[in-house]
């Protein structure tokens, strides 16, 4: 067969599709034509594949630079990730691929995965459509044709579904394709690579291409960074708006007018910026650099191992904390905390862990054990929800070194190490103590006195925002990590833990800024030389007058009397 299909040779009728199993009878120029397409995916989607334009309807994908260089990139790497701006014809480009690939290649198992089904099977319609419109001598034959799944009779595949961790699990698939990969929540986008990836990375030249326009500092965030910084074996390709034949600064500028500045920078300059309104500023955020892990254990991820050395063999004089938020069983609730060394300022976050399982049974046992490894850290433990966990550690572990919290006498709770009337095993998140806990959060990290070692806490604080009088994750977000350091900023308020510790916070950066303040004030200072100087008064600042009738130096009047 080299030209239209004859009678039963049809898939189901559809004249745009031959089924499986039809003999093509090929010309010498169709032969010469499939070897080019064959060993050439730009020369056969510039030549063979055809989209639908708004303006034009069914046209030739003419392709721009950046799509070739896409298309390239795809090719020749096992793993690419793409940042790229919105409506820059990013499907068009991977449904070209996904098709180079089903139809040359035998046996390619491919899955097409976005945050929502509904815009996989788009994507896919896509696929369709530029596959009934090929000619009859490229296609192959069709065995199965619906809205979430194709197969040819070469053997290849392409599904279509949401991204999840069921989604493809338990299947052999040579592509995997994760569109809008940034707009998929956490903790499903967490799962998800935690499912694929050993599936994908089983084979040799298995594929994972992920494009996605940003969505503030989530995994596809993460995944990005350590492309750049060479720390995966991810390809980096970004896409700016420029590229676009068309787009100039008076489209810029159209575009900003009809959106906002914050939308554009997101949308078109593909910056990851935070929520609005967030804790933390915005300017900080960007800041604020992670680190990886240097040991997991389970779901502990160490960032330092603790410093034994101290006074003696038997007892570090390196001191350490662990604050601690319990799971109230809901969404996306975790329970989880962070160990903070609180030896010397800044404090430092050295170990994280956080589990969405762990039952109230057994999760003292992992705070005890990490309490114990980090020289018999201080626990401080949140009892809202579930009081198990504290009294677990106070009764079956008979651990020494936890806080406990004082609340007699009508008094707001306060850090004490006592057994008096009043005294409960750990804190409770009232209103009053989210309120301290923030507001001291913020200063702490705005002031580089918290340092963050930890990706999900940094990720989580970019999406932990002002809702009404208080702070809290986003919708679709979550902040456990994040209480966890509320919880640890309430704690360095309290008069007993600042005892303990030797150094009061508050007053250090009150120091810090006041010896700011004097440096950006006072200029270089006068040695005292023995000569007599004269000095005068304009203005209200005080003058001294050098020998040859020059004013040379200025003090305010306010700093002279202080001084």
């Amino acid at each position: 067969m080299s030209g239209d299909l004859r009678f039963g040779e049809a898939y189901r009728d559809n004249p745009l599709l031959k089924k499986a199993g039809v003999k093509v009878e090929y010309t010498q120029e169709q032969v010469d034509e499939y070897i080019k397409c064959k060993n050439d995916p730009i020369y056969f989607a510039k030549n063979y594949i055809k989209i639908v334009n708004v303006d034009d309807g069914l046209i030739n994908f003419s392709m721009w630079p950046f799509q070739e260089e896409m298309l390239k990139l795809f090719a020749s790497n096992r793993f690419v990730i793409t940042k790229c701006p919105r409506q820059v014809g990013k499907t068009t480009t991977t449904v070209a691929y996904m098709l180079w690939e089903t139809i040359f290649k035998d046996t390619q198992n491919c899955a097409v995965l976005a945050n929502k089904g509904s815009l996989a099977r788009d994507i896919l319609a896509k696929y369709q459509l530029a596959y009934e419109n090929l000619p009859m001598w490229l296609q192959q034959g069709v065995v199965t044709w619906n809205k979430g799944n194709v197969e040819l009779e070469n053997g290849s595949k392409i599904i279509a579904a949401s991204t999840s961790s069921s989604a493809i699990r338990g299947g052999a698939f040579n592509i995997v394709f994760l569109d809008e990969f940034a707009f998929v929540p956490t903790n499903i986008a967490e799962e998800f690579f935690n499912s694929v990836y050993p599936v994908i990375s089983s084979g040799k030249k298995t594929k994972i291409i992920i494009v996605s326009t940003p969505n503030g500092m989530n995994l596809f965030y993460k995944l990005w960074m350590d492309s750049i910084n060479k720390k995966n074996d991810y390809k980096p390709f970004e896409i700016h708006w420029s590229m676009v034949p068309g787009r100039d600064e008076i489209w810029k500028e159209e575009t900003i007018r009809n959106t906002s500045e914050r939308q554009f920078k997101q949308e078109f300059e593909t910056e990851f910026l935070g929520s609005s309104n967030t804790l933390v500023s915005g300017y900080k955020l960007q800041q604020l650099v992670y680190v990886d892990p240097v040991a997991n254990h389970d779901l502990l991820k160490i960032y330092e191992h603790p410093v034994k050395e101290g006074v003696n063999e038997s007892k570090s004089d390196h001191l350490y904390c662990i604050t601690v938020d319990v799971s109230e069983g809901k969404n996306l609730d975790s329970s989880a905390f962070s160990v903070i060394d609180i030896s010397q300022t800044p404090y430092k976050q050295v170990a994280t862990y956080k589990s969405s399982s762990i039952t109230p049974i057994l999760f003292p046992t992992v705070i005890y054990n990490t309490a114990r490894y980090y020289n018999d850290a201080y626990i401080l433990v949140e009892i809202n929800n579930n009081p198990q966990v504290a009294d677990s550690l106070h009764s079956d572990f008979e651990y020494e070194n936890l806080w406990k919290i004082f609340t007699g006498n009508k008094k707001p709770q306060q850090l004490s190490a006592g057994f008096a009337r009043g005294i409960q095993m750990g804190l409770k998140m009232s209103p009053q103590v989210k309120a301290i806990g923030c507001s001291n959060l913020k200063t702490l990290i705005e002031g580089d006195k918290l340092l963050i070692s930890d990706f999900d806490t940094y990720s989580e604080l970019t999406t932990f925002v002002q809702q009404k009088n208080s702070f809290s994750a986003e919708e679709g977000a979550n902040d456990d990590m994040v209480m966890s350091l509320v919880i640890f900023s309430w704690l360095t308020t309290q008069q007993y833990f600042k005892e303990i510790v030797n150094h009061d916070i508050r007053k250090q950066i009150q120091l810090e800024n006041m010896n700011q303040m004097d440096d950006d004030v006072l200029p270089a200072p006068i040695i005292e030389d023995g000569l007599e100087h004269d000095f005068e008064i304009v203005g209200g600042d005080l003058w001294e007058i050098a020998d040859g009738g020059e004013v040379y130096a200025s003090f305010s009047k306010k700093m002279m009397d202080r001084l």
